[in-house]
């Protein structure tokens, strides 16, 4: 299998779950999209959110990926399952496995989740999580997104808001982080829990399902990643060195080159039909 596979986030928070599947891909190459002119996705309306993830996902296509990974909880809880049914190649979203994992990893049976103001809404998490048999609160977080990409991780604002957001935080014992962007903010949120609390992020429970889904690391690429950019590329290589930075090339998009790609999606549904 010499066919990459796409990845893509509103903005550089996927980048987390891209690294999850290059440890366990390594052989695999990659092409990972961040929409950041239209970042951030978690206080657009669900039906704008599920387009842009049409169109996305329609461009990747065109790019030949053998499959498309959402690394986005704002994407994945507008645009699945629809998406995963529409296209002609295997979609994976972030929540599910972030759900098995918290599943496996909670001892009480008492979880939270953390997450945009888009995905808690959506009440995809809490759903999934209550047909486990699980108790769950669940909390909208929107500005730790801005603090991550403003490389305010550790600081003292970064705590005080983790303690505004968390201050009627349950007696649980395990804590979804539902955004991507989140990972970085982990020893914070861990302080303000708690150590008796486990934090579960999807990336590297994602990148077990792809890795499984995929057959191994029987892949004939390089490893090389290739990143699409429809905002401006300084600020998003600025950015991006919160999670670690970016390696490989990056190509700037316009986009309304995407509305094309997901009327092709959609074209495509309708002639099945």
């Amino acid at each position: 299998m010499s066919q990459p596979i796409g990845v893509f986030d509103s903005g550089v928070g996927g980048l987390t779950v891209l690294k999850a599947l290059r440890r366990k891909l390594p052989n695999h190459d990659f092409i990972y999209f961040s929409d950041t002119a239209r970042v951030p996705y978690g206080r657009k309306p669900k039906a704008m959110v599920r387009e842009f993830a049409y169109e996305i996902a329609g461009f990747l296509q065109q790019l030949d990926v053998c499959g498309i990974v959402i690394a986005c909880n704002t994407a994945s809880a507008s645009a699945l399952p629809q998406l995963a049914d529409d296209l002609d190649v295997p979609v994976w979203g972030v929540i599910d496995p972030g759900v098995e994992a918290a599943r496996r990893v909670t001892r009480s049976g008492h979880v939270a989740v953390i997450g945009t103001k888009g995905t808690i809404a959506s009440g995809v998490y809490q759903s999934k999580l209550k047909a486990l048999g699980l108790k769950v609160w669940a909390q909208a977080c929107p500005m730790f997104v801005h603090l991550v990409e403003e490389g305010l991780a550790d600081s003292e604002d970064a705590e005080v808001l983790a303690r505004h957001y968390l201050a009627k935080l349950p007696d649980v014992d395990t804590l979804i982080l539902g955004c991507t962007h989140y990972p970085v903010l982990a020893p914070v949120i861990q302080r303000v829990c708690g150590s008796a609390v486990a934090l579960v992020s999807s990336a590297e429970v994602t990148a077990d399902a792809v890795a499984a889904a995929l057959g191994g690391n029987g892949a004939k690429g390089s490893g090389r990643v290739t990143h699409y950019v429809t905002g401006g590329v300084p600020a998003y290589l600025h950015t991006a060195e919160v999670i670690g930075g970016v390696e490989g090339q990056v190509i700037p998009l316009d986009v309304t080159r995407l509305s094309d790609a997901g009327r092709s999606v959609r074209s495509s549904v309708s002639s099945r039909l």
